[in-house]
């Protein structure tokens, strides 16, 4: 006999949905993620979806935040640990080669991955804010190492940053064209052959 009554809801994990999301998001880009694809892999219907998260760019934007907390964040905490920029500019690209070719994940960067061929120019600008602010923070250290003297006078601390940003984008699109972890190190290892001594 049908009672009419309702099982009760299967309880929703919002950490294990943001990691599917991410992985989706990671490896397709930001534009070529539908809906469809976000439900499939979160295994929820869109109305579950828009109820948990809002609409495919809220959704993004917090997986944007997770991906910063797991796997991006490797640049900052480099930056604040060594005694130098070089020294941290140097663990930053190894640990992109680690990072970019782990087989757990897509490879390559998400914040940059994401980025490519977008459409909206809202989330277009939120990832170059975002690799921009890694810029920033390339440039402040080195401008310190100026001013203490481990780095010489005349180091331009803007296109030293730019540099070492330009390596690791490409490093990431490297990744995704298959470079192994021994290559990426080795683009590294030769891209600092041009820090200043």
């Amino acid at each position: 006999m049908v009672t009419g009554q309702r099982g009760r809801p299967r309880s929703f994990d919002r950490d294990a949905a943001l990691d599917k999301a991410m992985f989706a998001f990671w490896e397709r880009g930001y534009e070529a993620t539908s809906i469809s694809d976000l439900t499939a892999s979160l295994g929820i219907s869109a109305p579950s979806l828009y109820a948990a998260f809002g609409d495919k760019r809220k959704l993004f934007d917090e997986v944007v935040v997770v991906y910063g907390g797991r796997y991006g964040d490797f640049a900052s905490v480099a930056m604040a640990e060594e005694p130098t920029a070089r020294d941290a500019v140097r663990r930053i690209l190894f640990e992109a080669a680690e990072v970019y070719t782990d087989p757990a994940h897509p490879p390559g960067c998400m914040v940059i991955s994401a980025a490519v061929n977008t459409t909206s120019e809202e989330v277009a600008q939120a990832l170059r804010l975002r690799r921009h602010a890694n810029l920033l923070m390339f440039e402040s250290r080195i401008r310190a190492d100026v001013a203490a003297g481990v780095l010489p006078a005349d180091t331009d601390a803007g296109a030293l940053a730019r540099y070492a940003g330009a390596v690791i984008q490409g490093m990431s699109v490297q990744s995704r064209d298959g470079a192994s972890r021994e290559e990426l190190e080795a683009v590294a290892a030769r891209a600092m052959l041009a820090w200043p001594a």
